[in-house]
């Protein structure tokens, strides 16, 4: 579904924007765009002009390819396939009929809704395996809701654990990861470091939290036994 408050490109123009930008969808445009920005010409506005264009131009193919991606996951993956056994012993139920691909303006992979579902960003969904870790971030908040009753909108602690327990067991913080996408190489710790990096960067979204300091202050209060706490699983094995 598009959305009518983001920018439209104007097809057929030619002239580059104050900050770049050159709207339009034809070919010419397209790689001028992409020249621009790879020689540093294109401003940070004018770079994120391009990528909202491209999301609104790209939109019905990213969700196509997404749901492909998502109903292969739900009956394939392992961990989506555990994950979903065990909120359905919990009373729920996270299946094709509720995991929505969408175009988001915003550049997160995904989100958790206890009456909507899981909301997964099309247009910044990079492979399959990575819809798989965005897909089982989003499952063990599922699982944490049903099982742990979590107060997503006034308790900053319950907030803070159910996000080191879904970076922690999602996948999203193994070791390839970080080092080949993120530029994270350090050799120790890693693991741990990147969940409480990525738990502060959510909790820091939220409206309660003052800034990236208090983030990580609740972060730090709850890390011990939210990282210990591996349910529904024996242990960490991504």
């Amino acid at each position: 579904m598009a959305d009518s408050s983001s920018p439209k490109p104007t097809a057929g123009s030619n002239t580059p924007n104050d900050t770049g930008f050159i709207p339009g969808d034809d070919t010419f445009t397209k790689w001028r765009n992409i020249f621009t920005i790879l020689t540093g010409q294109m401003s940070a506005e004018g770079r994120q002009q391009y990528l909202d264009a491209k999301d609104i131009r790209d939109e019905a193919a990213d969700c196509r390819r997404c749901e492909n991606h998502r109903d292969y996951l739900l009956k394939y993956s392992p961990v989506i396939r555990f994950l979903q056994d065990n909120i359905k012993q919990l009373g729920g139920d996270i299946s094709n009929h509720n995991v929505y691909c969408r175009r988001c303006p915003q550049r997160q992979a995904g989100g958790f809704d206890p009456d909507f579902g899981i909301k997964i960003c099309a247009n910044q969904v990079r492979t399959q395996s990575h819809l798989e870790d965005t897909i089982a971030h989003e499952m063990i908040h599922a699982y944490d809701h049903l099982r742990f009753k979590v107060d997503w909108h006034t308790n900053m602690r319950h907030a803070a654990c159910a996000e080191i327990r879904a970076s922690s067991l999602s996948g999203e913080c193994r070791w390839a990861t970080e080092f080949f996408t993120r530029g994270q190489w350090k050799l120790t710790q890693q693991h741990q470091e990147c969940v409480r990096r990525r738990a502060a960067l959510s909790v820091s979204a939220r409206p309660l939290c003052r800034d990236e300091k208090h983030a990580r202050q609740i972060v730090d209060e709850v890390w011990d036994s939210c990282f210990r706490d591996t349910r529904p699983f024996d242990e960490i094995y991504r």
